[in-house]
């Protein structure tokens, strides 16, 4: 009777194995171009189709015609989601005038695909992992608080004539947005080491 037991307990294995390993190789030689297709899209929370709402701050910027450079280095940065994740984070958003401060070749190199690891981390420069409205900049920079960027670097925040600056930059607007704020910066916040 054990004999019998492990005779059929063998064969039971030995044909889930062989089934198992024939359709391994159908799936894979069933492979399509339009499977293909489908593994070399962008995948994330970025690129989640999200009609009407609040926007996050991906969507504000893509909506922006004053940001398409900022759009175009995120894209070739590959940080698009994370603009979307669900927060809440604060965004420091440099406009078109801000990019175009920095020299054209710079900007050019930096957008090269050899040189998205540096630029990922000037943009990720740009983002705080935490809710920052005006009211909590300006309490900052009245207690001394530096900010925590996704860098892993920190901002110091300071308020002149009424105005809010970030390491030196001065923010010319905020919008609130569904995943925390946009404040939108003269300048491109590029880190000091």
């Amino acid at each position: 009777m054990k004999t019998l037991t492990k005779t059929i307990i063998l064969l039971v294995v030995s044909i889930c194995f062989i089934g198992c390993n024939n359709s391994a190789k159908s799936s894979d030689s069933g492979t399509t171009s339009s499977d293909e297709g489908r593994a070399s899209q962008k995948s994330g929370q970025a690129f989640i189709k999200d009609e009407g709402g609040t926007p996050n701050a991906l969507q504000l910027a893509i909506s922006s015609e004053d940001h398409t450079t900022l759009v175009a280095a995120v894209q070739a940065a590959e940080v698009e989601n994370a603009l979307v994740n669900v927060g809440p984070l604060t965004v420091f958003a440099p406009n078109n005038a801000a990019f175009a401060k920095i020299d054209e070749a710079t900007l050019n190199s930096l957008l090269e695909p050899e040189n998205k690891s540096k630029l990922a981390f000037i943009l990720t420069h740009h983002v705080a992992p935490a809710n920052y409205p005006i009211e909590t900049l300006k309490k900052n920079a009245t207690k001394g608080r530096k900010l925590y960027m996704a860098s892993g670097k920190y901002l110091e925040v300071t308020e002149k004539d009424g105005s809010m600056y970030v390491d030196g930059i001065k923010i010319l607007g905020t919008v609130n947005v569904s995943n925390g704020w946009v404040h939108v910066t003269e300048s491109v916040i590029l880190p000091r080491d």
